[in-house]
């Protein structure tokens, strides 16, 4: 999440602004999810877009076009770019990388409505937005520091990584299972934690509104990706597949 020196800014803002800001970084990641999920479902269910991102084999099968490998990974390189040039780029650069990685990240789920049913994905998004909810709500309202938490979760996200990148290799079913249960427990964790840091950020009192306004679509960015995994990781469990 970007950083700041508090030590720059006046100290204590109201509990009313405090959960203005919070409010608004919800509003900007809810409407990230809106155009994620409106363009994915836009691809997933359109065969002439979708053959954009899929292209016919000789042998008559289907595979990822260059396009499609494109909207897979340029999201990552949205993130990178923007988390080490969040302190150069101006609000309007910052908002106009955060709907286009909105987007890119819709094309790139849009694969999960060839995999799974419909009706199976709409399932686990209400189930992710549940424990999303409650843990967000224990982030918010939690005394208890959650900061060495917060550090074990982070080694544990890379450990799973790790993991990720050795099983693409492997193609262990187990494994995948692993790392399926572990991703859950990690988003749900990172949930309340960044929940409490954005919280913390509000209560920091920053004056300056451009800084604000860059900060508030940076932590609105984090929540989405909380979100994001970890509806993806429930996927796993109740996703129905097509075939």
């Amino acid at each position: 999440m970007y950083q700041f020196n508090e030590n720059h800014y006046p100290q204590g803002m109201t509990q009313a602004m405090t959960r203005s800001f919070v409010s608004t970084v919800f509003l900007w990641m809810f409407a990230a999810l809106g155009i994620t999920a409106a363009t994915a479902f836009l691809f997933g269910t359109n065969e002439s877009l979708m053959s954009l991102l899929m292209e016919v084999t000789p042998q008559g099968g289907a595979r990822v076009s260059t396009l499609g490998w494109i909207v897979t990974f340029a999201p990552f390189i949205i993130v990178l770019v923007m988390s080490a040039r969040i302190n150069k780029m101006s609000v309007q650069q910052t908002v106009l990388w955060y709907v286009v990685y909105s987007i890119l990240m819709g094309m790139s789920l849009s694969f999960i409505f060839w995999a799974y049913t419909s009706a199976s994905i709409f399932k686990t998004f209400i189930i992710a937005a549940g424990m999303f909810g409650v843990m967000a709500v224990v982030g918010y309202t939690t005394n208890t520091d959650l900061t060495k938490f917060g550090s074990f979760l982070f080694m544990a996200l890379i450990g799973i990584i790790i993991a990720t990148l050795v099983n693409f290799f492997m193609h262990s079913a187990r494994l995948d299972y692993i790392i399926s249960i572990v991703g859950v427990l990690i988003f749900t964790g990172l949930t309340a934690f960044d929940v409490q840091k954005i919280k913390q950020i509000g209560n920091a009192g920053i004056n300056d509104g451009e800084i604000m306004s860059k900060i508030t679509i940076h932590a609105a960015l984090t929540l989405y990706l909380d979100f994001l995994n970890l509806f993806l990781y429930l996927l796993r469990f109740f996703g129905n597949s097509r075939d």
